[in-house]
């Protein structure tokens, strides 16, 4: 049964009343929601206080009034007092005094309950607000700090004596050691609860007052001997005032101080924000925790403005967030808080951070009392229907010890065993394993959406498994200067009308944020298993997560179920050693790592581990980039272990949400690698990938060359990478360069929150100097098929991922260099070394702008996979080797019958065909196969699809097919191309290895593929060999020989099945776990029957192909 919570709500004076109800409205919102989910329900009760009471009761602080607070939960306050008050006892009778005043009910109020400490944030409720300070941006940017002031001693309650006859009034200033102790264990109790922990600057008089060294004393005592991972800082009362005005980022943390002084501070503090509407407060009467919240009184910082009062023009924003505080401290809903929190972020910032901008006039804005409530009621609701699926799932306790028995795994494998679902005591995964897993987040982007929702469709649109869980950004075909032009208009109309009807939390505006972007620094965390729509999903590796990228309908099942497969692969180490030099950042230590163990080679469908000492002289955005490339790498997932570094960074965020689910693990001595590769980064110089591969790598004096165009962004170049080259610009005009006024330059950062940071060092105006034009967040010339496309011919060195043919446009030539390299390049237009200029950058100025990284969060808890366990499993499939044969060949002596056979003629390719080769990209996301297969090969084989019409219907193809980006339009563009009047697609692909993400596609889109290394099949499948393959018997038959394959059940499962998504309809969520299963029916029989209509996915020993 839900507990319910009693809070009464005191409206109080002028604009009071209006700002409760806004509270009380979102309080209600969240709260409908929750219940659905089991969770608290709150009933408000309203009473009468302040100037309002005394009208109606000739009290500020009426019994019935008393009574409801002393038997409260919690208390909601809007406001007291106005010029009415106080009133004459007798407007007859001077000499009878005054009566009450409304602000003396509030004194009452806070000794009655003993309401000793009060807490006030002094933070900016949204990013984009520090436009609205009276303090300068540069200022107050990040500054963020909490007050806490005793409430209930020092000078306000002493002894006090009015003026006498001789002119004498006096204060009496006291405090007891108890009290004192119990304010600074609270300040101590919410510093550690932070990560990492708060400092707390302790405010004091000490050089002139004895309370004040009584409280330094006592304060240093209990921070001291209790919190003794807390730093405490003394701070005379006034330099910290000054200090308020002059750095306030120097007090982050949280102020503690008495009773005056934390009037006074906490009266100055609340100016910084720009105004007084913005801030919450509380004032609880013990220290609080989940086991016994405290009882609180909750209010805004502003008074009651009685001049504006009754106009609907208050900004409620200050009562709502301290509704939030009440939900943390009074009500143990912790996680309700941050939602509230989140909400009114996005209401109140600007579209720079892809909030609405929503804003009453106070903060330059138009909106009404009750339009801003009614937002945060619009933008809280998804947040909170997210939490609702959470609580789904139990919440699965840290494992600090490796089980006995389980194996060593790697950290990879360590990710996949603790999502896995239905694994048996140990607990442990090898190579090879078939599991099921839950997955922590789905990302894709408008393009790949596009398809996505093709799949949904053809799903019946059955809802998303977390609304709050997946990460769709508007990013890959759009630009200011095309956003009229119809494709693009189509694919974002279709993003938003999905985020819209699903209630998405995470939908990036276009051109907000390149889909791995905002992303990585916003979102994954250590320890999560993500899975996206499009093949540099694995950046999410840069914090510790492993981040997969699979095909768009593959995306669409997690998505759905909150579930997928995984084969667990291989693992190769790359372990890092030593320092690199000053300037060589991620980039160049990945075309290094390109450059020694080549693409497609050690890391081919493999997860990549990038370890060792050499870690602590990367920051997380140099670790970016290799986990970026990853995929250029030939694996699966690039993933960083996550680290004192890693902590630091995600510490950095603003919302718990976003931080608190990290999770810490470290490769076992014992664990098995696949290989384990040794790079020292001290070698590493600046290099150059020579058009058309990214392994073609050379140092950059070797790189002698003329350049038509420079470009440095796409998701690759992270902040760090940007900075770092505008400060090679600024070198190079120091030097006395001059851009030449030949070529084209541009700079497009991964997101708006980079450019504006951009702009506020002063580097935009560097870049534009420089000759570069400044483009709006997206993938621009990395992909070609937006506004920014080279030209034929053109040779362009860019710091971006990819420089196969035709990716920056049709006959373009790219090459690849670190984001230094191509700023150093362009003075001259002509391959630069940019090691001259790097010397000359200030390397203290260049870590204060990037918010020195390097700072170490508090130590790291390394855990062990913790997976849900099955007292027993039934039986599941093997990984590819279900037939238990042999990869095999011999001569086919005897006649062999073909009736039943899938048939046709060779088209031979070589190894690594990757899918801008398959289906370039401005062809996608095509309105149908058919569509795409009219576009198959187009530059790569023009001649491909009228030699499929002439039967020349099996591909055959090395090692590597597939690989590049994720798409899932190239298994679509085979399966459309047209082979007769009605017939459509190619047979199979046969090859001796595709890329991972490929080969998923493949098997989810129906389209046979199928793994043969036996070289002598590779000399006999010559271009127009005819080929003919048995699948139930797994042989393939060319020239007179026969060979073996292998094809795994789940596979062959889904291919004769018609793909994923028929395989969904009769399994519904339960989709992979009878995948994986050895009977799929019995997966049925203990959900209680078939979900969904029935069809005969799997059964293969009645379906066969069309041909």
């Amino acid at each position: 049964m839900s507990k319910t919570y009693k809070v009464v709500v005191l409206p109080g004076d002028g604009v009071g009343p209006e700002v409760t109800a806004e509270a009380v409205k979102v309080l209600n919102a969240v709260v409908s929601v929750r219940a659905r989910a089991g969770g608290p329900k709150i009933e408000f009760e309203e009473h009468k206080f302040g100037g309002c009471a005394i009208d109606a009761t000739g009290s500020p602080f009426p019994d019935e009034t008393r009574a409801a607070c002393e038997s409260a939960d919690a208390i909601l306050l809007g406001a007291v007092g106005g010029p009415q008050w106080p009133r004459a006892v007798d407007p007859q009778d001077a000499s009878k005094g005054m009566g009450p005043r409304p602000e003396q009910g509030l004194l009452d109020l806070r000794k009655k309950l003993d309401l000793f400490a009060n807490i006030r944030p002094m933070t900016f409720p949204a990013s984009t607000l520090t436009s609205c300070s009276p303090l300068k941006e540069d200022l107050v940017r990040d500054a963020e700090f909490v007050v806490i002031r005793e409430l209930v001693g020092g000078i306000y309650f002493g002894k006090r004596g009015e003026e006498d006859s001789e002119g004498r009034a006096y204060d009496t200033m006291e405090y007891s050691v108890g009290e004192i102790e119990r304010i600074a264990r609270l300040a101590g109790v919410l510093a550690s609860k932070a990560r990492p922990p708060m400092a707390i600057h302790s405010i004091d008089k000490a050089n002139v007052l004895a309370t004040s060294r009584l409280w330094r004393r006592v304060v240093t005592d209990v921070i001291s001997r209790e919190f003794p991972k807390v730093k405490l800082n003394h701070h005379l009362v006034d330099s910290a005032s000054m200090l308020m005005v002059k750095n306030p980022r120097a007090l982050n943390g949280i102020v503690l101080t008495e009773n005056m002084f934390g009037d006074i501070l906490s009266d100055e503090a609340s100016v910084i924000p720009g105004s007084l509407g913005l801030l919450p407060s509380a004032s609880l009467n013990s220290v609080p925790s989940s086991a016994k919240p405290s009882r609180g009184l909750y209010e805004p910082i502003h008074g009651s403005a009685p001049d504006i009062a009754g106009q609907g023009i208050a900004n409620p924003v200050g009562t709502i967030l301290s509704a939030a505080m009440m939900l943390r401290y009074s009500l143990n809903m912790e996680r309700e808080a941050n939602i509230i929190e989140l909400a009114v972020r996005r209401v109140l910032d600007s579209d720079e951070l892809n909030g609405w901008g929503i804003r009453t006039k106070d903060l330059g804005g138009s909106a009404s009392t009750t339009e801003i409530g009614d937002a945060v009621v619009r933008a809280v609701t998804p947040y909170a229907e997210g939490l609702n699926v959470e609580d789904r799932t139990a919440p699965v306790p840290l494992l600090l010890e490796r089980p006995a028995a389980r194996r060593g795994m790697t950290f990879c494998e360590k990710i996949i065993a603790h999502h896995a679902v239905g694994l048996t005591a140990p607990g442990d995964v090898k190579p090879g394993d078939m599991v099921c897993v839950s997955v922590d987040w789905t990302i894709a982007s408008e393009l790949t959406w596009k398809g996505m929702d093709k799949t949904y469709n053809a799903m019946g649109r059955p809802g998303v498994n977390r609304n709050d869980r997946f990460w769709l950004a508007v990013d890959h075909t759009v630009d200011p200067r095309i956003m009229s032009q119809a494709k693009p208009q189509e694919l974002i109309s279709t993003s938003e009308k999905f985020a819209e009807e699903a209630h998405l939390v995470d939908y990036q505006r276009p051109n907000y944020s390149i889909l791995h972007t905002e992303f990585y620094r916003e979102r994954a965390q250590p320890g999560q298993l993500v899975i996206g729509a499009d093949s540099h999903t694995c950046s999410g590796g840069a914090v510790g997560a492993l981040s997969i990228g699979m095909g768009a309908a593959d995306v669409v099942m997690p998505l759905v179920t909150g579930e997928t497969w995984l084969q667990v692969p291989e693992t190769v180490e790359i372990r890092f050693v030593n320092a690199p030099p000053f300037g060589i950042g991620g980039k160049d230590i990945i075309l290094d790592v390109l450059r020694q163990l080549k693409r497609n080679t050690v890391a081919f469908e493999r997860a990549v581990e990038y370890t060792g000492p050499g870690l602590k002289y990367m920051s997380c955005d140099a670790r970016f980039a290799c986990a970026n490339m990853a995929t250029e790498f030939g694996g699966i997932a690039g993933v960083f272990e996550a680290d004192e570094i890693t902590a630091a960074y995600i510490a950095k965020r603003k919302s718990p949400e976003y931080k608190k689910h990290s999770l810490y693990f470290k490769a076992d001595e014992d664990a098995q690698y696949a290989e384990s590769h040794v790079i020292d980064l001290s070698q590493v110089d600046s290099l150059v990938a020579l058009y058309p591969s990214p392994d073609n790598v050379v140092h950059v004096d070797e790189a002698k060359m003329d350049l038509d165009g420079c470009f440095i962004g796409a998701c690759t170049t992270a902040e760090e990478d940007l900075i770092l080259a505008g400060l090679v610009l600024e070198a190079g005009f120091k030097k006395g360069l001059v851009p030449v006024k030949n070529g084209n330059r541009r700079v497009t950062p991964g997101s708006v929150p980079i450019l504006a940071k951009l702009r506020r060092l002063g580097l935009v105006d560097v870049y534009e100097r420089a000759g570069f034009q400044i483009g709006a967040p997206g993938c621009s010339y990395c992909l070609g098929i937006a506004a920014d496309v080279a030209g034929d011919g053109e040779v362009w060195l860019s710091s971006q991922n990819r420089n196969f043919k035709n990716r920056m446009g049709p006959g373009s030539i790219a090459n690849l260099a670190s984001a230094a390299t191509v700023a150093a390049s362009s003075f001259n237009m002509r391959v630069t070394n940019p090691r001259e200029l790097l010397d000359m950058i200030d390397r203290e100025r260049f870590n204060r702008m990037l918010d020195i990284w390097m700072d170490k969060a508090e130590e790291i808890v390394i855990s062990e996979p913790n997976p849900v366990l099955e007292e027993t499993r039934g039986e599941t499939i093997a990984a590819r080797d279900t037939s238990a044969v042999t990869e095999s060949s011999d001569d086919a002596a005897q006649p062999v019958d073909k009736t039943n056979m899938i048939t046709g003629k060779v088209q031979r390719f070589g190894d690594n065909v990757d899918t801008d080769a398959i289906i370039p990209a401005q062809f996608m996301p095509g309105v149908s196969d058919e569509d795409l297969g009219t576009h198959a090969f187009q530059y790569y084989r023009p001649e491909f699809r009228e030699k499929v019409a002439q039967g020349f219907d099996i591909i055959v193809a090395g090692i590597g097919f597939g690989s590049g980006s994720s798409r899932e339009e190239a298994p679509r563009a085979l399966n459309g191309v047209k082979r007769g009047p009605n017939e459509f697609g190619v047979k199979a692909v046969i090859a001796k290895s595709y890329a991972f993400i490929y080969q998923r596609n493949q098997a989810n889109q129906s389209l046979l593929g199928l793994v043969l290394k036996d070289e002598k099949f590779y000399d006999l499948a010559q271009e127009g060999a005819e080929v003919s393959i048995d699948l139930p018997g797994r042989k393939i038959y060319c020239a007179g020989h026969s060979f073996t394959f292998n094809l795994s059940t789940m596979e062959e499962r889904l291919i004769l099945g018609g793909g994923v998504i028929e395989m969904y309809s009769k399994y519904s969520n339960m989709l992979f776990r009878a995948a994986i299963a050895a009977d799929p029916e019995s997966v049925l029989k203990s959900a209680g029957g078939a979900c969904g209509k029935k069809t005969s996915c799997g059964d293969s020993d009645t379906q066969q192909l069309a041909w």
